[in-house]
């Protein structure tokens, strides 16, 4: 009898322990929350003063995933990869990631920021659900001054990137597969 006693008290104060534990926790992931909205605010300031006439995405595009830094790098095999927000008529939703793999010519590494406009409600619903990734066909825009004049939606998005650093051989988006958490799912 004292056993299980003991070995009751011993789960009770587990328990104790992890719930004070996860406490600061919860507190931890607002705040990584905030900064990471922060970050991609700073990276979209960075794009609309790079090119101005991103400006036509901004207003008509039903939502934009920015992310602030993507690390990519290769020797023949590569990969990239990224955190970012999702916005949805400007306001922030969720998080979000991006992943890449690519296999071929490619040499060296690079990192960049990228923002993908959605043009219509099934471009962004997809995103969402996870059920997106960008075709080979879909290409970025860099970002340049009067870069985005020109540009037009592929398959419902538009996609835009602006080099922070590092030289790479190889610069296509198609093959990024994307994941996306909302906000409010974590407060469920």
């Amino acid at each position: 009898m004292r056993s299980i006693q003991r070995l009751l008290r011993h789960a009770l104060l587990v328990g104790i322990a992890l719930a004070v534990a996860g406490v600061p926790a919860l507190s931890t992931a607002s705040d990584d929350d905030s900064a990471a909205i922060k970050k991609a605010e700073a990276a979209v300031d960075m794009f609309k003063k790079t090119d101005p006439s991103l400006e036509k995405f901004f207003k008509n595009a039903k939502g934009w995933a920015v992310f602030p830094s993507v690390a990519k790098g290769a020797i023949g095999i590569g990969g990239a990869g990224g955190k970012g927000v999702l916005f949805e008529k400007g306001k922030a939703v969720g998080k979000t990631s991006l992943t890449q793999v690519t296999v071929g010519l490619a040499l060296g590494g690079q990192s960049f920021s990228e923002i993908i406009f959605f043009e219509n409600d099934l471009a962004l619903t997809k995103f969402k659900g996870g059920d997106f990734s960008l075709a080979a066909q879909v290409s970025a825009v860099a970002a340049a001054s009067g870069a985005a004049a020109a540009a037009k939606y592929t398959q419902g998005v538009a996609v835009f990137t602006a080099g922070e650093s590092g030289l790479m051989f190889e610069a296509s988006v198609g093959g990024q597969g994307f994941g996306f958490t909302p906000f409010d799912a974590k407060k469920k």
